[in-house]
Parts: structure tokens; C-alpha cells; sequence
């Protein structure tokens, strides 16, 4: 094999490279230590086996590039060829090797090279990639089982039903696969995609992707809480990795679920919320806690010091009304008011220019892990579209539910194979 990154990466997947792959992974996870060591874990890898794909309780990383594919091959055996071209890729460039075998340098001058080459020099700056399956690959918007598995497809991976307040847009909603790819450097975020993109060329087409930045969620109690575009402290109750009781209960997919192939695996809801932050940019900070029912600074529920602080949904103001209000953002999402569902957030801010009024294209690509959506998802988003006071500021114009299976057991393995057996 060789290696894009020969002085800066593991040098191969052998005994000597996993147990460096686990030393990043546990630096990541302590959280460095010291200024060079956080700095060391940000380039570092993060192992692309395991019983879970990563990058659901991967600790957050700074960047993302999102990408959802429409499958435009109609022949099982090459999508299934494709996914596993996919998986062994992915498991190089996590590792911080070329895409292909050969790579971006070292083939013949008369054919296209098998990687891009702009990762050349980089780390691999903690990159996971995460497969999802849209419920189109299982039957098509008009009924066709293209691939022989819509059988298969789990009850949990229903169609989300419309919201009060959604503007979604179609071409920029759905598909049959989608990846996320995460890491520290968004050229290496990017470079992932491209390259996936060119192998998968003649069998997927991009339906359309999302860059991101500045992680709006932490996930893991060694991550600060991240702010969004709003300057709001966003997922404070955020399910952890550190969560080991809540974990199988609100996130991992189990045989008992309905679908043998998703046990280990997670349910993903993506959608791309429009901030209106210029309106919101002339509101008065009394006013946003009000509708956040936190603190600016510090991030804690009003009436309480501490950002984790427990809010105190029955205090009082001087008037005697709730001190936080009913159609606060906080009350509304919190998972004593809907049935104790948590989520697992992995959100990022985007700015994608202007809109051609004056305004900036920016806010919140949401991105959710959970056992089952409907239990979930369903259930909080109902109650915020329907009475959340921040509905005046927000728009949800983008929307998306996946399938991520159970992650990739070895190189004789694949992304999706227990579907396709």
C-alpha cells in the first residue's frame, strides 16, 4: 500500500499501526492533556473497525462535509461491488492513505490517478466516514424494488411526516445513500467525498452536499458546548459517549428492533435549518434567553447558575408566571416533556454566501442519532414546530432520515453486507 502521508501517518494497518490508531483514538477521547497533545489528537486517526461505524460517538470534530447520493445504477451486484470499493477506501483515508492502491502520484502518466491528491501532506485529522441508506434504495418513490431489498427495510426508517412550518426543498431533501464525512481539516473532509464521489461515478450521482463547520454539539464530556449561529450554547443535554446506560436504550438499533442487519447500528436525521439571524441579530437579549430559556453567557436554564444546572420548570417570576416559559426552547426539547427521548446531536453552522436579498444563506444543518426516529425525532419535532418561539426565526428547508448500520467488522468486510446477504 501506499501511503499520501508517509511521514505523518501510521504506515500501514498492521499490529504497529492499530495500536496507533488506538492511541489516537484514546487521546481524542482524554482529551489531550496538554496543548500538544490536543494538537496531536486532532491530526491523529481514529479506527475505522468496530463494532460501530464511527462518527456517531466519535468525539465531534471541527468540520464536515455531507454529501447524499441518488443510485442511478439499476443492477444489485454493482452497488454491492460499489459499497465495498467504499468500505475499503474509507478504511484507508481514515488511516491517512491515498484513496486508491496506487495513489495520486505513483501510477502511469497515461491514466487518471486513484486519488485526487489534495490530501498529499495532510494528517488524517481524525476523519470518520459514516454510511447512511435512504428509503429509497429499499423501494422507489414509485414502488420499484430495484434492488431485490425492500423487504428488508426497517419499520424505524419511516418517512418523516410533515411539520408545521417546513419549507423543504426537494431537490436538497432525501436520497438513497448518504455520507458524512468529519474531521479536524476540511480539505481532508473534502477530499474524502470527492473521492468516493469518483469512484462511485456511473453508479451514484450527488444529489446534493452541506459543508459545516464549527461543531454545534459535543460527544463527550471532554468537549466545551459548542455555540451556534444564534451565540447560544446548542445540545447542553446532548446524549455522551460517556453515557453507557442511555446508549443502547436512545441510540443503537437492536435485533429485537425488527431488522436482524441494523443490530448495532443508528437511525440519522439530517435537516438543514435557515437561520434568519439578521431579524434575530435586532432582538433584545432579554428577549433570546426568553425564547431559549438559558442564559447567553454561561448557557444555564434561567433561574439557575450553571450551564448543566437542572431546569427548574416550576419557578415563578415576580408576576407569578414560569420563569421559564412554556414555548421556551428548552421546555419544548426537553426529554421530560417528550416521553424521555434523547438524541445523540452531531450538528454544524453553515454559511453558504448570500441569498440574493441582502441576507446571509446560513444557520444549522441538524444532524441526530437515535434508536428509532419515530419515538424520537417524531416526537420532539412535533412539539417544537408546533408552539417552539424560535419557529419565528428559523426555517427547516432540508430533510433526511438514514439507516447507518452496524459498523465494519474487517477488511474482508463491507458497508451494508448483512443487507445484501
Amino acid at each position: 500500500m501506499v501511503s499520501r502521508r508517509k511521514a505523518l501517518t501510521l504506515g500501514g494497518l498492521g499490529a504497529a499501526g492499530a495500536a496507533g490508531v488506538a492511541a489516537g483514538a484514546t487521546a481524542l477521547l482524554s482529551g489531550g492533556g496538554t496543548p500538544a497533545a490536543a494538537a496531536k489528537a486532532a491530526a491523529d486517526a481514529i479506527e475505522f473497525y468496530g463494532e460501530h461505524q464511527a462518527g456517531i460517538v466519535t468525539p465531534a470534530q471541527d468540520r464536515l462535509h455531507f454529501v447524499a447520493f441518488d443510485v442511478i445504477t439499476k443492477d444489485r451486484a454493482d452497488l454491492i461491488e460499489l459499497l465495498r470499493q467504499w468500505t475499503a477506501a474509507a478504511a484507508r483515508m481514515t488511516q491517512g492513505h491515498d484513496a486508491g492502491l496506487i495513489g495520486a502520484v505513483d501510477g502511469i502518466a497515461e491514466a487518471p490517478p486513484d486519488d485526487t491528491g489534495e490530501a498529499l501532506g495532510l494528517p488524517p485529522s481524525g476523519l470518520t466516514l459514516t454510511i447512511g441508506f435512504g428509503p429509497t434504495l429499499f423501494r422507489t418513490a414509485d414502488g420499484v424494488d430495484r434492488f431485490g431489498i425492500a423487504d428488508k427495510r426497517p419499520a424505524a426508517l419511516a418517512d418523516l411526516p410533515a411539520f408545521r412550518g417546513d419549507a423543504l426543498q426537494a431537490e436538497i431533501s432525501g436520497g438513497d445513500l448518504c455520507i458524512q464525512a468529519c474531521a479536524n481539516d476540511p480539505q481532508v473532509a473534502v477530499h474524502a467525498i470527492r473521492n468516493l464521489a469518483r469512484i462511485g461515478f456511473g453508479k451514484v450521482s450527488v444529489r446534493y452536499s452541506q459543508l459545516g463547520f464549527g461543531r454545534t454539539s459535543s460527544t463527550s464530556r471532554d468537549q466545551a458546548t459548542a455555540r451556534n449561529l444564534l451565540g447560544f450554547k446548542d445540545g447542553t443535554r446532548n446524549l455522551k459517549a460517556e453515557d453507557t446506560e442511555l446508549l443502547p436504550q436512545q441510540l443503537w438499533a437492536a435485533a429485537e428492533d425488527g431488522a436482524n442487519w441494523m443490530s448495532g447500528g443508528s437511525y440519522l436525521v439530517t435537516r438543514r435549518i435557515r437561520m434568519i439571524i439578521e431579524t434575530w441579530d435586532r432582538t433584545s437579549l432579554g428577549e433570546q434567553e426568553q425564547i431559549f430559556g438559558r442564559t447567553k453567557g454561561e448557557g444555564a436554564p434561567l433561574g439557575s447558575a450553571k450551564e448543566f444546572d437542572e431546569p427548574n420548570f416550576d419557578a415563578k417570576d415576580g408576576d407569578g408566571m414560569p420563569l421559564i416559559a412554556k414555548d421556551s426552547h428548552v421546555r419544548l426539547a426537553h426529554p421530560d416533556h417528550n416521553g424521555g427521548a434523547h438524541l445523540l446531536r452531531r450538528g454544524y453552522n453553515f454559511v453558504d454566501g448570500s441569498d440574493g436579498l441582502g441576507r446571509l444563506d446560513a444557520g444549522l444543518f441538524f444532524m441526530a442519532y437515535q434508536r428509532d426516529p419515530r419515538k424520537q425525532f417524531v416526537t420532539v419535532q412535533k412539539s417544537l414546530s408546533r408552539n417552539d418561539s424560535l419557529n419565528e426565526y428559523i426555517r427547516h428547508v432540508s430533510s433526511g432520515v438514514w439507516a447507518c448500520p452496524a459498523g465494519v467488522s474487517g477488511a474482508a468486510d463491507f458497508w451494508g453486507r448483512a443487507l445484501f446477504a
